[in-house]
């Protein structure tokens, strides 16, 4: 199974910027990975709601319509390592292509977002950038198909 992660826009920390080319290499050790960083265009004059709108339309359509579609929000189901890792060995054994792991931006998600959503994820109930989370995300899967392939990193 192919994972898709569709950035909203570049990654502004450095220090961030380098741990996901880290995770991602290492990803790849294990399933096709193909992380993008999507354009968002802005207008100050924007609500908080037409940046979601905005942000949304464009997440949702750089994804093929057969998508498995993950959305991180903080009201989503946490799980553990092992439960995401369980999760994704479900995914492949249902025959699924691809599934898209969607981080909103600074401002969250749009509700049509939340709609499409196949499971709708939570890191935690606090709150963190949205670089961040590319981070801590990539870590996450990284370690799920470690704990797949019975290997003692996630230890």
């Amino acid at each position: 199974m192919k994972i898709e992660l569709p950035f909203l826009g570049k990654t502004k920390d450095s220090f961030i910027e380098q741990g996901i080319r880290v995770y991602s290499g290492r990803i790849q050790h294990y399933t096709g990975l193909n992380v993008s960083v999507l354009k968002v265009k802005k207008k100050k004059s924007w609500t908080a709601e037409q940046e979601r709108q905005e942000e949304g339309r464009i997440l949702l359509g750089a994804l093929p319509p057969a998508t498995f579609k993950v959305v991180l929000d903080s009201k989503g189901k946490q799980v553990s390592s092992e439960g995401l890792a369980d999760h994704i060995s479900s995914w492949e054994q249902q025959g699924r292509k691809q599934a898209a792991f969607l981080i909103g931006g600074p401002t969250g998600h749009s509700t049509e977002v939340i709609a499409e959503a196949n499971l709708l994820l939570s890191f935690s109930r606090m709150t963190f950038t949205h670089d961040m989370v590319r981070l801590f995300l990539l870590e996450q899967l990284y370690r799920a198909y470690t704990i797949k392939a019975g290997e003692k990193y996630h230890k």
